[in-house]
């Protein structure tokens, strides 16, 4: 038996569906509250309880949350017992994916939908399992290759040695684990340096091409110098054409449905492992222009004449990057932007960015801090942090009165942004928006 302890977060559901799919007996406890991830579990036949010391049995085999110190109760129980095996998550993952061909997917954004996208071109082209950031985990039996999000947050992913590490790009975040952008560039330089075969980066980054890293390299982008390179690209009502150039030498033409510069990333790094692993371009062209996309990040819903798109974006840059393909996806919508924070050091690093960000859109909200955000020592603010740099944007509380205002809104794009539960307030927008009719 399998027992997870916060078996509701993100990497530790994928990691529980990943061991049920692979025929193991599996459990886990969490907090009581709703959490999308769970629905996946519960329609596997996972149970799931309420924390207690009395869950932990002789014979488990705990698998411990990252969120869960030694003197969380049950953690303290599993460690207490000589009749069950403890393991970290980090620790559990990265000894499992010692097994397979496996590939990890880092960087500072887009690490999930990369991850989805490569699930979606190698699953096809032989068997694979994988492990995405948003509560996803599929497995088969027997599986060559085994595709991770790795995140680096208190380098957890330096726990992982995989065959292959694609690292999207490095932007300043974390910063209360990383006391510095060097620490934090840092910990990328170290996991590059674990890789078995090859690390593939984005070249155009400002900080990768300039990391020491002795693994061997292949990097993708827009400019010249990138082995992997994309050249003719234009943007289209349908998505996005481009040609692609590996080592100087035309590897195919790709038509994709996708919208904006960093799903030009996204792809060019997906083609890299295809063209690594041996796959033509039109079957790379074909797998990618059948990916619909990952949990939470820009998920679409269409309810007359407006759009609702939901999306895990929390820091900065992401946030103006999905306002960016928004415009480009639906030119002749106005946006209604709607922000709600997650980590209180965050905010306080980048308030004025997160402000600039906002700007882009029409019409920004700031939503309250969620009530359970951890508390961090030396910091005492609120979404004011923000909002004093962006005077225009009102400040909204997550409630029918708040959903009936953003209701009035007609033919627009609503944006809501966050890492925390916000697609609950937008399914109050949208049942707002309804009643009016």
């Amino acid at each position: 038996m399998y027992y997870f302890i916060g078996v509701k977060g993100s990497g530790m559901a994928s990691l529980a569906r990943i061991l049920y799919e692979l025929g193991y007996e599996v459990t886990g406890s969490d907090i009581d509250k709703y959490i999308f991830i769970e629905e996946d579990l519960r329609n596997k036949g996972i149970p799931i309880y309420s924390f207690n010391k009395e869950n932990i049995k002789d014979g488990y085999k705990v698998i411990i949350g990252n969120a869960f110190n030694d003197d969380h109760e049950e953690v303290k129980a599993a460690l207490e017992n000589p009749n069950v095996e403890c393991y970290r998550y980090f620790d559990f993952l990265g000894e499992m994916m010692d097994r397979y061909d496996s590939i990890a997917i880092a960087g500072t954004h887009g690490k999930t939908t990369t991850t989805g996208m490569a699930y979606h071109l190698f699953k096809d082209y032989d068997k694979t399992t994988v492990l995405i950031g948003d509560g996803t985990g599929f497995a088969e039996k027997d599986s060559k290759y085994f595709i991770a999000e790795s995140c680096e947050y208190q380098d957890h992913f330096l726990h992982y040695r995989p065959k292959y590490a694609v690292i999207n790009n490095i932007e300043y975040d974390h910063v209360d684990y990383f006391k510095t952008f060097e620490d934090y560039k840092q910990a990328f330089e170290n996991f590059a340096n674990q890789v078995k075969d090859t690390v593939i980066i984005w070249g155009d980054d400002p900080y990768l091409p300039k990391l020491h890293i002795q693994t061997r390299t292949l990097s993708f982008g827009l400019n010249k110098n990138n082995d992997v390179q994309a050249i003719n690209y234009l943007p289209t009502e349908e998505g996005m054409s481009f040609d692609v150039m590996i080592h100087g030498e035309l590897f195919g033409h790709f038509n994709l449905p996708y919208f904006g510069k960093h799903m030009l990333q996204n792809a060019l790094a997906n083609i890299t492992l295809g063209y690594l692993e041996g796959m033509e371009a039109e079957y790379i062209n074909e797998r990618l222009a059948s990916f619909d996309g990952v949990k939470r990040r820009y998920s679409v819903k269409k309810i007359g004449h407006n759009i609702y798109v939901d999306d895990y974006a929390h820091h900065p840059t992401a946030i103006r990057m999905v306002i960016e393909a928004t415009r480009v996806r639906y030119p002749y919508k106005k946006i209604v932007a709607i922000f709600k924070p997650d980590r209180f050091s965050r905010i306080l690093r980048f308030a004025k960015e997160f402000a600039e960000a906002m700007d882009l859109s029409d019409y920004p909200y700031l939503c309250h801090f969620p009530e359970n955000a951890a508390k961090e020592p030396g910091i005492d603010i609120d979404i004011h942090e923000i909002g004093q740099y962006i005077p225009r944007a009102k400040i909204i509380r997550e409630d029918i009165s708040s959903a009936k205002q953003l209701a009035e809104y007609e033919d627009v794009v609503y944006l809501f942004m966050s890492s925390k539960d916000i697609y609950k307030f937008e399914d109050l927008v949208i049942e707002a928006k309804k009643a009016e009719i």
